[in-house]
């Protein structure tokens, strides 16, 4: 077994399907995203897996206040 390091031990870890429906966008747009480098996500098999503290990371840079 390999062990792991950093925060991956105890990290959340999200499908596509959750951060869409967190984010209220298409499965499409959260793929474009990870494309594109806006956000992490570790490749399992066929599908991804993005960190729940990654997705919170995209939210508050892309955050602005009304007003």
């Amino acid at each position: 077994m390999i062990p792991l390091s950093g925060n991956y031990t105890k990290a959340q870890f999200l499908t596509v399907g959750e951060v869409a429906r967190l984010l209220r966008v298409s499965n499409m747009t959260v793929y474009r995203l990870i494309n594109a480098g806006q956000l992490s996500a570790v490749r399992v098999g066929k599908s991804y897996r993005l960190r729940e503290e990654d997705v919170d990371h995209y939210l508050a840079a892309r955050f602005t206040e009304a007003g």
